[in-house]
């Protein structure tokens, strides 16, 4: 064997029991030889909890104390799982069983089913929104797409905490929960479902749970057959365990006491699906002779980024806060977290593609870096900053923002609107663009208040606000403008944001970035009302908010940004404050106890920021009129005034383009946008100062570019090596 095969990609198996445990830190080990009694693991973010319990399986199979066969790990997601058996294989523990709770559930329930009631399992609903759909038209209640989505998540949320739908509003009620209808309307759509469901003879997810749970209670034969296989349990992530979960899992065990739980209250943030970490923070209740095990070494993040952490938990309140580790980071010092303010969102997330793409231009992969918001509605302008950029990135556990099914359906409302102009009624008493915009959009669910609660019908409302602004901005930009101007806005903006063909920077909520890490984190929009979301209302829904914002900090290695905008739009009002969860963290906020102190370095004032001298106007080269909007300052003209660009140039740039991206194996815009394309054909320059003098032309794209796009300027063809660049490499303007 060569020695590229034993990378981490191929690593050795250990060739002994003692060797499974080399490497591990002393807490590490202690969890790994801790093989009998209750065990519960408190691990901290980036401590290498999963790296603990797989050697701990592993090194109780080796050592002949475990059976492969009788070691049942679950998790709560199939990647988690997956990476779980991965790992056990690496080590020469093939054969353990690592599956989420539903699938581990699953598998029981259809090999006893037969023996239980008989014939095959019922069939399993894969997915119930359509069945809630017809519920909830038996019970002559309308509902929406995005309010199904709701609807159905109140259904498992029910049912995980074992409410019955008779029970659900008192439920609601006692659990201080925002309902996104009315919930004596929701139970009776729930008991609806929950007939049909009987009527054809299927089962949900949750009925793959709570029938398992049943069987296992009535009939005790089977109860002991399962817990004569399964001798020993491990739970990953324990702080999600749902009551559901909690009972299936007690039923498992008996009377035993083999279990080892895994789990870190700090990162609790999954609560609206029925997650607790009671359970966790009651262990050793339940277990007095429990064996714990601490975690705290941090193996991920900085020593400047792990002290963001501590003190962030510093100041936090409630039982889980009284759990909270002090994380030690075993890493060399790195950056200091940066802080800074910009004077509105489009300037924030201008000055964080900047940086993002410094640092790529550093050497940092795309692939590496992360922009974490709090809601997906925050996507679109980041998503627009990074496309202008040049910078190729990724959504991740959302929709992108054109290609939302409300985004979707308001631009064709729009569409028709313009189309019959002052044919329609609905426009009547609409005097200007957004007054229209707005008049289109009641119809698809906007409102002047945003609805209560979250879910999905907030995120449809928060969509549709973000086009309402949209339109606000474009007609203060554009004064007299139509809708047709709008709708024709819209479709460049759409056209402009395909989806990259290759890993990009990630855009991603703070949800969905729970178990990822990266190189480098931008955390945004950490303004009040948008971190803590404006509906946290109570103590306990605050706490978890900075939880979320916990676990956002925490997923970064090396480089850490966190900002923050003063108004939503240039010229706008600097109404904004920065998180209250930045208080005593953000140089000069005030200071915390020593406990709680946060990092050093200062708050940037970003580019439009308060302190800092804005940029000059930039003017029309045609009529002169001061530019607003990024696309007509890229061309240095208005989108009206007329244009002298060279049609056949602009088609050789774009087929030029379009082989530079396919060498490159990266999206059009990042060699350039079209808005540049049409820049240089309308300048024509002839010489490297007139090139790099047009907006999107910076310096590496210029040294990168240049002579190719100099040379089919002149008519001529570009060099044989001239715009080429190594297949992977991201290119900055």
């Amino acid at each position: 064997m060569t020695a590229a095969t034993h990378s981490t990609l191929f690593p050795r198996v250990p060739d002994s029991a003692d060797a499974v445990l080399d490497g591990l830190d002393p807490e590490q080990r202690e969890v790994a030889l801790a093989l009998h009694g209750p065990v519960c693991v408190l691990a901290g973010a980036g401590t290498g909890k999963t790296r603990a319990i797989t050697h701990r399986i592993a090194y109780g199979v080796r050592a002949g104390i475990l059976q492969p066969g009788s070691v049942l790990a679950v998790t709560f997601t199939n990647r988690a799982a997956g990476e779980m058996r991965g790992r056990l294989r690496e080590l020469g523990a093939g054969g353990v069983q690592a599956r989420t709770f539903h699938s581990a559930a699953l598998r029981q329930l259809q090999y006893f089913w037969p023996k239980v009631v008989g014939g095959d399992l019922p069939r399993l609903l894969e997915r119930k929104i359509q069945l809630v759909a017809e519920a909830a038209a038996r019970c002559r209640v309308r509902l929406d797409r995005n309010e199904l989505r709701d609807v159905t998540g109140e259904i498992e949320w029910a049912k995980v905490t074992q409410t019955v739908p008779a029970d659900y509003p008192a439920a609601v009620a006692k659990s201080v929960r925002e309902a996104p209808r009315d919930p004596a309307e929701i139970g009776q759509i729930y008991a609806m479902y929950e007939q049909l469901k009987r009527d054809r003879s299927v089962i949900d997810f949750e009925d793959v749970l709570l029938l398992t749970v049943g069987i296992l209670q009535d009939r005790h034969d089977i109860a002991d057959q399962i817990r004569r296989q399964y001798q020993h349990f491990v739970v990953d992530e324990y702080q999600d365990v749902s009551p559901l979960q909690q009972r299936l899992l007690d039923l498992w065990l008996g009377d035993r006491d083999n279990l080892c739980v895994v789990g870190d209250a700090s990162q609790t943030i999954y609560s609206f699906t029925g997650a607790t970490p009671d359970h966790l923070l009651n262990f050793r209740t339940r277990h007095p002779d429990a064996t714990v095990v601490k975690l705290v070494r941090d193996y991920r993040s900085t020593p400047q980024v792990v002290h963001l952490a501590n003190g962030l938990l510093s100041q936090a309140r409630g039982r889980a806060a009284e759990h909270r580790l002090e994380l030690i980071s075993q890493r060399d010092p790195g950056p200091e977290p940066a802080y800074t303010e910009y004077a509105d969102e489009p300037a924030e997330a201008e000055g964080t593609a900047r940086r993002i793409r410094d640092l790529i231009a550093a050497g940092v992969p795309a692939g590496e870096i992360a922009v974490l918001y709090r809601i997906n509605a925050q996507s679109e302008v980041y998503e627009q900053a990074l496309a202008d950029a040049g910078v190729p990135y990724q959504l991740r556990g959302a929709e992108r923002f054109f290609e939302r099914q409300e985004v979707r359906e308001a631009g064709i409302a729009l569409r028709g609107a313009a189309r019959a102009g002052g044919n329609d009624s609905l426009l009547d008493d609409a005097e200007d663009l957004p007054s229209q915009v707005r008049a289109v959009l009641s119809t698809k669910g906007w409102t002047t208040e945003p609805p209560a609660g979250s879910g999905a019908v907030r995120d449809r409302w928060e969509s549709l606000a973000a086009l309402v602004r949209l339109a606000e901005d474009f007609a203060r930009a554009k004064p007299g403008s139509t809708l047709s101007d709008l709708v024709a806005e819209l479709d460049e903006r759409a056209a402009a944001q395909h989806a990259p063909t290759v890993q990009g920077v990630t855009l991603a909520s703070l949800h969905a970035a729970k178990g990822l890490e990266w190189d480098a984190v931008f955390l945004v929009g950490l303004t009040e009302g948008m971190m803590p979301i404006t509906y946290a209302k109570t103590d306990e829904q605050v706490e978890e908010e900075r939880r979320l914002l916990y676990v956002g900090v925490t997923r970064a290695r090396l480089h850490l940004s966190l900002s923050w905008a003063l108004s939503r739009a240039p010229g706008g009002r600097a109404s904004r404050r920065p998180s209250r969860f930045l208080k005593g963290l953000r140089p000069g906020s005030g200071a915390l106890g020593a406990a709680g102190a946060g990092g050093g370095g200062s708050v940037d004032r970003g580019s439009g920021g308060g302190r800092r001298k804005r940029r000059g106007p930039v003017l029309c080269r045609v009529c002169g009129a001061t530019l607003t909007e990024a696309g007509e300052m890229k061309l240095m003209r208005c989108e009206g005034c007329p244009s002298d660009m060279d049609e056949a140039l602009f088609e050789r740039l774009r087929e030029w383009r379009s082989d530079q991206a396919k060498e490159l194996g990266q999206p059009a815009y990042c060699v350039f946008t079209d808005k540049t394309l049409m820049a240089i054909a309308e300048c024509v320059p002839s010489s490297d100062g007139e090139l790099a003098s047009i907006s999107g032309v910076g310096a590496r794209k210029l040294d990168r570019f240049g002579a190719a796009v100099l040379a089919l300027c002149a008519g001529e063809e570009p060099g044989e090596e001239a715009g080429q660049a190594p297949v992977g490499v991201v290119e900055g303007p």
